[in-house]
């Protein structure tokens, strides 16, 4: 028999990550996934996850050329009115967003998707304002220092 969880069962936890030296697509899954749920035995498809916390998003890594390579694109809605930053620039301006896209591609792009990303706050620095929720640390593979 399969249970599932009624809508206001359950409160999400509050997980810490921190950012420093992680590669983005790796640590985006990972944030990703929690958000979602998934990493909970109770996993419900239909329900949100839990919180997470994402500080350090400025000493993020990008592997190979994707600093230079990579695009971010915004249009204004009028006539040629499309614009392209690169990730590394974005990056140095932005960290958050470039985390908040990367984590926004790997959720459902359906309201449970958008609800799921309500759930994630991002700092640039090593500070954020939600000590009384007292999150956990989460534990995500240590990345592998390269002589770059």
């Amino acid at each position: 028999m399969r249970t599932t969880l009624m809508p206001g069962s359950h409160t999400g936890q509050w997980f810490l990550v921190d950012a420093k030296g992680q590669v983005l697509g790796r640590l985006a899954s990972r944030i990703a996934s929690v958000l979602r749920g998934k990493a909970r035995p109770t996993f419900t498809p239909s329900m949100g996850g839990d919180y997470v916390i994402v500080v350090n998003a400025e000493k993020i890594r990008l592997t190979g050329r994707k600093a230079q390579q990579k695009m971010y694109y915004r249009h204004s809605g009028y006539p040629s009115g499309i614009r392209a930053t690169p990730a590394g620039k974005l990056l140095q301006r932005h960290p958050e967003t470039v985390i908040r896209e990367a984590v926004r591609g790997m959720l459902p792009k359906n309201p449970l998707g958008r609800e799921c990303l309500r759930k994630l706050r991002i700092y640039r620095g090593e500070g954020h304002r939600h000590a009384a929720q007292r999150p956990a640390a989460l534990q995500l593979i240590a990345s592998q220092e390269r002589d770059t």
